[in-house]
This record gives structure tokens, C-alpha cells and sequence, in this order.
């Protein structure tokens, strides 16, 4: 016969306990701390192990010693089929938290993911294009396809529906959109939201089913071969819009069109002729000086009277339209991009003047990791960059002989090597 269970403890002596452990029959105890806290703990032996499992607070507001002594049985016979409490609750709570995991994963989309870490990493983004292309493309070309879709369920069908339509036609702006895909995929997986391959990832997988970028058109700039040139700033020079000033700086300068939009009044110095580009607007994240030559320098003061921060005013007030350019190449019927004017001031230096490669690289803001750079940040190459625009701007408005094909306006002395 089993040994009858005593209960020991009645509702007062829960009461009035002092701190200690009280027992009152069958494995159940009341605990009293010091600060008069009470508790219920069940205690088991299984397997030759002695083993507490707390059952929550006594007293007012806790359970009752009725309803202790209910739990404590109902734990007794779960002793007896051998199994464990604090296992058993160990593992019910796991398998809740799993529950809980899977309900929040199922509904977390793509979006979901994407805005949070584009929300988590915009900041450290220096170019504020950069993060609108990271905004636009996705609302675009991948939102339309897996924006609404649990991430968890993105998988390598979804990703070439997106990919497949662009892969050719536009090949650079898709790499740039798989690129995208795949490190939202990755911030997925590290916040456990997905498991599993990435299936935007390129080596290994879609390197396997789509056609390598070597192979494809990369969308070139096209540019107006060099010796078109003065012909085609002569022609911007009848046309009196802002956007034809611009275009015509920008040719002077050999600059990025980004870099010359976005251009202040406070980055130049008429006097000493020179534009001063801040780091965080170079795409080199470096500062570039770019010496301006005669003609450059006539155009920001003609331009001084319109009195906008900005170099070139927009039509309202602000800076100038990113497209204004381009509409108005395309307006003159010029099939050529704005940024193809720096391939034709790159051939130019190396078909028609003497100056050093490093000089031309530097120009044009390219990055060149040796010692020549090193003197360029002290100062030392940038008049010979000086002398190099120079010659290019007077190129620009050279008239050649008809049928006479455009020669070198001088060569560039051995300094300037």
C-alpha cells in the first residue's frame, strides 16, 4: 500500500510562516524568503536525482495551497509514468517559442526585410542617390514579384522572374538587382527568418543558370568621338538654357554630371579657378579639385546673377533637373550619353597630347593607388592638371579646316610627364 500523503500545512500556516521551507506532504513545500516572498516548489526524485520544479507564488494573489496540492498530485503521477516535469516544461516552452518563431517568420514578407535594412544602413550610405536607387529599384522590378511574399518562401524561381526579363537589356541595372536580393535574403537568414541557400547568390548557383555579364552588353556610355566635339559645343553655344551652360561645363571639366548638379556657389573660387568637390560627393569618397580654365570660370560668372545656391538653377530655384542635360542632347539629336564626354576627353589626352596617363587618370577623379597619388595630394601634379584642361577647353572651341582631320592642339611639354 502506498504511503498516505499527510497534509501538513492548512491556509493560516501559509499565512503566518516564517522564512524557511515548509513541507506539507507528497513532495510539495512552501518556500518563505527573508523579505516574507512565498512560493510553491514541487519536489521529485527520478532516477536517483532529487529535483525542485517551482509551481508559482503563494499566498494573495498566488495560488492557493488547494490548488498547490491539485498541481503536485497531477506532477506526482507524471513522476510515477517516469516522466520529468522540469523536462517536460523545458520542452513545451521550446516547442511554444518555436510556434511563436514560425507564426513571425510566416509573417514577415520580403518588404518587411528590405525596409528594415535599408532603415538600418541608409545612413552609413554617404551618396543619397545610392540609397533612392536602392528605394526605386526594388519598388520597380522586385516588390511587384516577392514584396507581398513570406521571405522565408523566396526562392530561385522567384528570383530569375525577376532577373530574366532585364538579364540582357538592361544588364547592369539587374546584376545591381540581384545584388540587392541577395543581401536582403542574407539579413533574412541572420535575423532567422529563412534558412537554407541564398538563392540570389551568384557563384555556385545563378552563375549556373543565367548567362555571364562578360558575355553581355554592359551598357557602355556612348560618347561622341573626340574629334566631333568642338563642332558639338559650338552648336550648345546658340542655345541659351542653363542646362546648355552645364553641359558645356561639364565637358570643360571632364566632371560627372551628378558632380556638377549638385555643385555650390561654395565649392568655387572664381579668383584662384578652382571647384573644389567635397568627399561625400565623389564617388571615390575623396576630394577632388578641379581647376577651372577661362571658359569655365566666364560661365559660373555669367551664372553668379541668378542668385542660387547652386551653380546651375533649376527651373524652381532649387538645383537643375538630373535629366536636363540629356533632354537637351536629345533635343539636338546627339545619340551620345553626357557621361560619354569624359571616354572623349580620356582619348583625346591619349591621342593627342603628351601628358602622362596618371595626369588624365587624375583628371577625371579615377583612383590610382601608388606613390603618383600620393604626390597629387600634395599638390605637385595639379598644374599640370591645370595646363591639361586648359588645352582641352581650347580644343573644345578649335575650328578645324574642312575634310582636315583634328590634330594635336600642342604637345605636352616633358613637365607634364
Amino acid at each position: 500500500m502506498p504511503r498516505k500523503l499527510h497534509n501538513a500545512l492548512t491556509p493560516l500556516a501559509v499565512k503566518n510562516a516564517r522564512p524557511g521551507r515548509h513541507a506539507d506532504g507528497g513532495g510539495l513545500h512552501l518556500l518563505v524568503k527573508p523579505t516574507g516572498a512565498r512560493s510553491w516548489v514541487f519536489r521529485f526524485m527520478l532516477n536517483g536525482k532529487s529535483r525542485d520544479v517551482g509551481l508559482g507564488a503563494a499566498g494573495q494573489g498566488g495560488m492557493s495551497l488547494a490548488d498547490a496540492r491539485d498541481e503536485a498530485a497531477a506532477l506526482r503521477l507524471k513522476v510515477k509514468a517516469g516522466i520529468d516535469p522540469l523536462e517536460e516544461r523545458d520542452r513545451e516552452a521550446a516547442q511554444a517559442l518555436a510556434a511563436a518563431q514560425a507564426a513571425k517568420v510566416a509573417g514577415t514578407t520580403f518588404k518587411d526585410v528590405a525596409t528594415a535594412y535599408i532603415a538600418a544602413n541608409e545612413e552609413s550610405w554617404r551618396n543619397p542617390k545610392h540609397r533612392q536607387q536602392w528605394r526605386n529599384t526594388l519598388d520597380t522590378y522586385v516588390y511587384p514579384v516577392v514584396g507581398d511574399l513570406p521571405v522565408a518562401e523566396v526562392d530561385t524561381a522567384h528570383v530569375l522572374k525577376i532577373l530574366e526579363p532585364i538579364w540582357k537589356g538592361k544588364a547592369e541595372t539587374a546584376s545591381r538587382i540581384r545584388g540587392r536580393i541577395e543581401t536582403v535574403l542574407d539579413s533574412a537568414k541572420a535575423r532567422g527568418y529563412r534558412q537554407g541557400e541564398n538563392p540570389a547568390r551568384w557563384r555556385g548557383h545563378l552563375a549556373q543558370i543565367l548567362p555571364a555579364r562578360t558575355r553581355l552588353s554592359r551598357g557602355h556610355h556612348k560618347a561622341i568621338a573626340y574629334e566631333k566635339i568642338p563642332a558639338f559645343v559650338r552648336a550648345l553655344h546658340k542655345r541659351e538654357a542653363v542646362a546648355a551652360l552645364a553641359l558645356e561645363f561639364t565637358i570643360l571639366t571632364a566632371a560627372r554630371s551628378g558632380e556638377v548638379i549638385g555643385a555650390t556657389w561654395g565649392e568655387v573660387d572664381l579668383q584662384k579657378a578652382i571647384w573644389t568637390i567635397p568627399a561625400d560627393r565623389m564617388k571615390a569618397a575623396k576630394e577632388h579639385r578641379v581647376p577651372l580654365s577661362p571658359r569655365a570660370v566666364a560661365i559660373l560668372e555669367s551664372l553668379q546673377p541668378l542668385g542660387s545656391n547652386y551653380l546651375f538653377r533649376g527651373a524652381k530655384g532649387g538645383k537643375l533637373s538630373g535629366m536636363a542635360m540629356a533632354m537637351l542632347m536629345r533635343r539636338m539629336k546627339v545619340d551620345a550619353t553626357v557621361h560619354g564626354f569624359r571616354s572623349g576627353f580620356r582619348d583625346w589626352a591619349a591621342e593627342c597630347t603628351g601628358y602622362a596617363h596618371e595626369v588624365a587618370e587624375m583628371a577625371l577623379a579615377h583612383t590610382i593607388e601608388n606613390k603618383v597619388e600620393r604626390a597629387y595630394r600634395r599638390g605637385d601634379l595639379f598644374d599640370k592638371r591645370r595646363r591639361l584642361m586648359d588645352d582641352w577647353a581650347s580644343y573644345c572651341v578649335t575650328i578645324p579646316a574642312a575634310g582636315i582631320k583634328v590634330t594635336p592642339i600642342r604637345k605636352a611639354t616633358e613637365a607634364a610627364r
